[in-house]
């Protein structure tokens, strides 16, 4: 299975301790430059994201080859997002790691498969690796992600948490 990231899930987890479920669920997984960048080296926190993504060997820093088609989603998307898309295309990867809304309407529009942060929470607890979402999803709302009420709900009856 190939899985390409953006930022935003890598954040996600390692902020509330889970990064491993990536390693554990994926096995492997791609970033472009991009991502790496806004990780590691511009990263702004300690630990975290910054240490996680750095020192993991499972994590694959890959070049995007085609910088026109990156140039070209410029235009709606930051760089993160547009490198990894491009890489994911030409990976042909079977999942994209993405949180941000105008990301993952770009890869419904191109037919890619998508997951976020939540979305590999829920995954998580459905192989057995959490026991419960509900503190995960708190524990993420702490941290300053976006999770609207709707959405925790939602997340919490397929999790049969509700």
């Amino acid at each position: 299975m190939i899985v390409v990231s953006n930022t935003t899930p890598l954040i996600g987890l390692a902020s509330i301790g889970r990064f491993d479920l990536l390693r554990r669920i994926f096995r492997e997984i791609y970033i472009p430059q991009a991502v790496y960048d806004e990780a590691v080296v511009f990263g702004r926190e300690k630990g975290g994201a910054k240490q996680e993504v750095s020192a993991a060997t499972w994590i694959k820093v890959k070049e995007v080859r085609d910088r026109l088609a990156v140039d070209v989603l410029l235009d709606e998307l930051d760089l993160g997002e547009a490198e990894t898309i491009v890489l994911a295309r030409e990976l042909h990867a079977d999942w994209v790691l993405m949180d941000e809304k105008k990301g993952r309407r770009k890869l419904e529009q191109l037919g890619m498969q998508k997951i976020g942060t939540i979305g590999v929470l829920l995954q998580a607890k459905k192989m057995g690796y959490i026991e419960m979402l509900r503190p995960e999803l708190a524990q993420l709302r702490e941290k300053g992600f976006s999770i609207s009420q709707r959405v925790i709900d939602a997340v919490l009856e397929q999790a049969h948490e509700k």
